[in-house]
């Protein structure tokens, strides 16, 4: 069998030589290596800077931003420590916002509503440090849902429907 001779122009030869010879030599000069881990410094400094934001959302959940409220309420009023907020479960439904949401928009959704406030701006340092604050305080700890607390009996010594005696006079007799 004879081959026929075909007559590449020498352009096209060298333009395929180095293309093959630049190809070459990214693939064997360029091995993917991983990262060594973090020194002990660079871990601390992460650290600081994740205590920083959280220490930052804490002061917004106890109200140190006035335009989150205008009704004098805190996040930190109806979630003390951030009880209840449950961030490991977001994304999901949330019937309040009649869809799947993250944990930003709930938390826009609190400040808009129970607190009569100005939602933040979900892209936010604030909004952040409103997430690592609930985060935080909820990573490696039980939920608690208050049950036995809801369970024991009040000792309530005083107060609107408490049993009392009247005085006789006026209108509590």
């Amino acid at each position: 069998m004879k081959l026929n001779k075909i007559n590449v122009p020498m352009g096209y030869v060298v333009m395929g030589l180095i293309t093959s010879i630049a190809l070459l030599g990214l693939f064997s000069s360029n091995t993917a290596q991983a990262r060594e881990p973090y020194t002990k410094a660079e871990l601390a400094d992460q650290h600081n800077q994740l205590i920083a934001v959280v220490n930052h959302g804490y002061e917004l959940w106890h109200g140190s931003l006035a335009s989150m409220s205008t009704n004098g309420l805190a996040c930190g009023n109806c979630h003390p420590d951030a009880s209840a907020t449950n961030p490991a479960t977001f994304p999901k439904f949330q019937a309040d916002l009649g869809r799947v949401a993250p944990l930003r928009d709930m938390i826009n959704w609190c400040i808009e509503v129970p607190l009569q406030g100005h939602k933040l701006d979900p892209d936010s340092a604030d909004m952040v440090a409103m997430e690592a604050y609930a985060s935080y305080m909820n990573s490696g700890h039980k939920i608690d849902l208050g049950v036995d607390k809801q369970m024991a009996p009040n000792k309530v010594s005083g107060g609107r429907g408490y049993p009392w005696k009247g005085s006789g006079i006026g209108y509590d007799k």
